[in-house]
């Protein structure tokens, strides 16, 4: 498989509500992390990758870049709940929408230290399913009844 990547990095401010109840994070100890619990400054690191079909500029590095940044204009990223993965989704979401059809890899990290790296490979969709139970599938001329 071809693919590009870009890199890029954002301010962005978010809490892990969890963290300061669940007796499993607020430990009390050395491994106590209840603080993720209030509103946290990172600056996330993201590294995208996608796939290209050819060698010859399929997808633009700059422009890919410049667009990816775009998503994320606010001067600070308010991110509320959300983790590491869970940005990732939300922007795989993105770049599918206008990038259809193409394998996605994904990096954030906080401040270039801790992070995820999520795959998003290519849903194929080839036609229905027929492994399954005939008595559940409905006669489409039935249903047009």
């Amino acid at each position: 498989m071809r693919s590009i990547w870009v890199t890029f990095s954002k301010e962005g401010i978010h809490k892990y509500p969890a963290a300061l109840e669940d007796p499993n994070l607020a430990t009390g100890d050395e491994y106590d992390v209840s603080f993720l619990g209030y509103p946290h400054r990172h600056t996330f690191h993201f590294k995208v990758w996608i796939e290209v079909f050819h060698d010859d500029r399929d997808i633009e590095f700059i422009q890919f870049k410049r667009w990816l940044e775009n998503q994320y204009r606010d001067a600070i990223l308010q991110l509320d709940f959300k983790s590491c993965e869970m940005i990732a989704d939300d922007l795989a979401e993105t770049i599918t929408d206008r990038y259809p059809g193409r394998y996605i890899k994904i990096s954030v990290a906080e401040d270039n230290e801790n992070g995820c790296e999520m795959e998003y490979p290519v849903e194929e969709v080839d036609g229905p399913n027929y492994d399954v139970d005939h008595n559940d599938i409905v006669d489409v001329f039935d249903s047009l009844k």
